[in-house]
């Protein structure tokens, strides 16, 4: 068996604005079996209330030593750069590299076309993995909560684009606000041209 089972999720591949985040959670399989996850599922598909209450029990389990979690985010300017996959990709290696648990002593579950780096041998690509295995769903959560925290800081600097409640998609009042007060070093580029909006 094997000593950490990691789940591996990301959030803001698809946003105009701001900065695409991954999150890989590790558990014990002895003590996750010990655990209770009543009411944890794709980030997506909780309430404001539940995604919060979970990003504290995560850190509560943390702080006790029984889970590690670790975050990577890339820019909006990296993300121009060298592309929302490979920006990701890149994401996907260090927050495995941060929890600094040996390859071989892991089984990595991955959300959606995410794939660890060669060395994990031991990794599935799940598509919805969110909602099937508790260990995404979690890292789903927490990326998501600090990603939406993060837009919520951002809104401040740059109200007219109201980021804390869009989170950077490209809602009709995002697009609007862009009209009347063009893009900011936040927004992305490369997928603005796409749309016609650069």
């Amino acid at each position: 068996m094997k000593k950490w089972i990691i789940g591996v999720d990301e959030v803001g591949r698809g946003p105009i604005a701001g900065p695409v985040m991954v999150c890989a959670c590790a558990f014990n399989p002895d003590t996750r079996r010990r655990l209770s996850f009543l009411g944890l599922t794709d980030s997506k598909k909780m309430t404001l209330k539940a995604r919060e209450a979970w990003f504290e029990k995560a850190k509560m389990w943390e702080e006790k030593g029984i889970i590690k979690y670790a975050l990577a985010k890339r820019s909006s300017i990296v993300i121009d750069r060298c592309g929302i996959s490979r920006a990701i990709k890149e994401c996907v290696g260090e927050v495995l590299e941060k929890l600094c648990i040996t390859p071989t002593d892991t089984q990595v579950l991955l959300d959606g076309s995410l794939y660890a780096p060669a060395e994990y041998t031991n990794q599935k690509t799940v598509i919805k993995g969110d909602a099937k295995h508790k260990e995404i769903s979690l890292a789903s959560v927490i990326a998501k909560v600090t990603r939406d925290r993060l837009m919520e800081q951002l809104h401040k600097k740059y109200p007219s684009y109201l980021w804390f409640k869009n989170k950077g998609y490209g809602t009709k009042e995002h697009f609007l606000a862009l009209q009347k007060d063009g893009k900011t070093t936040v927004h992305r580029s490369t997928f603005l041209l796409k749309k016609g909006n650069c």
